[in-house]
């Protein structure tokens, strides 16, 4: 994977951030979700250097090869605020002062807090099959507590981490054919450390919590994406059968927005790489800027 890649370790405060970064052109940064690591992007970051952007996949602190702190009551060491701000940092020690970024999942919550926290340093922002959080609070319905009771269960103290740890392989489900050997094999060491489960619960406990309240704090303060805004999401995934079209709502926090559906399950970066690279190097240059999805 990640063949003419580098990495690196970037040491920050609170944790140590794995890095893979290659190309060369103007930075682009991806975020990976949940429960993947920056080796998902394995088949999109090749297609982007060929695009002729410099790429970096960071694993998020806790996540994959990098660490973070040791969880706090608050969940204040796994907010997105300061998982953003290590993007910011890691980008800098790197000698990117500004770029362009694309979150899936998860990730597309850090890239939200990270365009909001710090829009001088976000030229550009996809954000892929996710909404703010608070947008999904104030929508629950029968049908989204089903389908994502997950977001609650994690949210509790010290169960899930019982649960998941005693059977990692019955708890996540991953298939080397399609994500590949190297990924899978890189996602699977992942998801049966109990360091990396702890991180990736707490990620979701900021979520309901101090996270949360940063989003409202945003609406309140009338805080939005001052950057150009790509919103994607993967077609035979729920987002579009819960909520309609997910562009609608993101005009509420992104007013230069657009975006479309790609066909592909939920982990689009391994299963639609082609589309996806193609919509993100469209996006990143600059091209079809006056297109709108209704």
């Amino acid at each position: 994977m990640f063949e003419d890649f580098e990495t690196t370790r970037v040491q920050l405060d609170e944790a140590s951030i794995f890095v893979r970064h290659g190309g060369e052109g103007p930075p682009v940064v991806l975020l990976h979700g949940h429960p993947r690591t920056s080796a998902t992007w394995h088949r999109v970051a090749p297609l982007l250097v060929r695009s002729g952007f410099t790429v970096v996949c960071p694993d998020l602190r806790g996540d994959g090869r990098s660490t973070g702190p040791t969880p706090a009551a608050d969940h204040s060491g796994h907010s997105k605020r300061v998982v953003a701000g290590d993007i910011v940092e890691v980008m800098g020690s790197l000698g990117h002062d500004r770029f362009a970024l694309a979150g899936h999942d998860r990730g597309g919550s850090v890239a939200l807090r990270l365009a909001l926290d710090h829009p001088d340093r976000v030229a550009r922002a996809a954000l892929i099959d996710c909404l703010p959080i608070t947008e999904h609070l104030s929508r629950i319905t029968p049908e989204f507590a089903t389908q994502w009771w997950h977001w609650f269960f994690f949210a509790q103290p010290d169960i899930p981490e019982r649960v998941i740890t005693a059977d990692p392989d019955s708890w996540y489900h991953g298939d080397p054919q399609s994500m590949g050997q190297g990924n899978y094999d890189e996602w699977r060491s992942a998801t049966r450390n109990p360091d990396v489960v702890r991180a990736m619960l707490e990620d979701y406990r900021a979520g309901l919590t101090i996270d949360r309240r940063h989003e409202e704090e945003d609406r309140a303060a009338g805080t939005r994406i001052r950057c150009p805004a790509l919103i994607l999401w993967s077609l035979r995934d729920d987002l579009e059968d819960l909520y309609g079209n997910p562009v609608k709502i993101w005009r509420r926090w992104a007013p230069n927005v657009r975006g479309h559906g790609i066909d592909a399950g939920h982990h689009v970066a391994e299963e639609a790489p082609d589309a996806l690279a193609s919509a993100l190097a469209d996006f990143f240059a600059g091209r079809h800027d006056s297109g709108r999805h209704e």
